[in-house]
Parts: structure tokens; C-alpha cells; sequence
């Protein structure tokens, strides 16, 4: 086997044209690279907030239930939990509106054909007061991300039998 090693000769030019664009792409790879880490730091700031904000749902759920292990609740307190309740769901709400999730409109859904876009049937009942296949209730609330449905609105719809 010969170990010969070849030469070859290239222009000044295209030296210069081959040396500027290696620079170019130097300096591109070193912006990528900036971009990219000022990104990952704003998915974990964004990731962060996300979380304080559940660990405050959290801390509110909590404290409603260390106010019902009390085995002595006023008549005051129990007819404040819905409302208390509420306000925490709410709190919920709103940490998911902040990242564009928001509840599927369901008013005025009852008693109508489910759109299957954002509605899944999880069972029938027998009512036969209505037409077949009407919603008949609201089983789990659905949720969309923008357009996109995260999850579907679970519904139940009518049978004649």
C-alpha cells in the first residue's frame, strides 16, 4: 500500500470566500447557542411560576381540609365551604387561563346532540322525555388549549330504552 497524500491548490479567493464564511457560521453557531440557552432559562422561569401558582391552589386546598378534620364545625363554616370551595376552583381556573386553557363552553348543552368534537358520551340513561341521544348531564368538565381540546367535555345522552 503507497501512503501518498494528495495536494490541492486553491485561489486566494476562494480561500477569502471559504474563511468568511466559516466565520459566519461561527458566529451563527455561537448565536443558536445563546438563543437556545435564553430559551431553556425562560421555560424554567415559566415552569416555576406555574408551579408557585399550583402550590397556592394547593396550600388553599389544604387548608380546607384542616379546617373539616374539626370534628365541632359551625353551622358558620359549613355554609361558607361552597363559597370557599368555589374561590379555590376559581384560583385553578385562573392558573390555567394564564397559559391560554380554558373550560369548553357547556351552557345550554343539556338537551342537545353532543358535538363530538368536544364531547365524549361515558353512558346512556333511559329518559324519555327528550329525543334520543340528547345530552342529558354533564359529567366532567372539558378543557381546550387555544383551539385544541385537551380533553373532552364527558357527557350522558338519552335512550328510549
Amino acid at each position: 500500500m503507497s501512503n501518498t497524500s494528495k495536494s490541492f491548490i486553491i485561489s486566494q479567493e476562494l480561500c477569502d470566500s471559504l474563511s468568511q464564511e466559516l466565520g459566519t457560521l461561527k458566529r451563527e453557531n455561537t448565536l443558536l447557542k445563546q438563543s437556545l440557552r435564553e430559551q431553556q432559562t425562560q421555560a424554567v422561569a415559566t415552569s416555576e411560576d406555574l408551579f408557585l401558582e399550583l402550590l397556592e391552589v394547593g396550600d388553599a386546598l389544604e387548608n380546607l381540609l384542616k379546617l373539616l378534620d374539626n370534628p365541632n364545625l359551625s353551622p358558620e363554616f359549613i355554609a361558607r365551604l361552597p363559597r370557599n370551595v368555589g374561590a379555590v376552583y376559581r384560583k385553578f381556573l385562573n392558573v390555567l387561563a394564564k397559559r391560554q386553557v380554558s373550560q369548553i363552553e357547556t351552557e345550554c348543552i343539556e338537551g342537545t346532540q353532543p358535538d363530538f368534537t368536544l364531547c365524549r358520551v361515558v353512558e346512556q340513561e333511559v329518559v324519555a322525555d327528550i329525543p334520543e341521544q340528547s345530552i342529558t348531564k354533564i359529567v366532567r368538565q372539558g378543557f381546550r388549549y387555544g383551539e385544541k381540546v385537551l380533553r373532552p367535555v364527558e357527557v350522558i345522552t338519552s335512550k328510549k330504552e
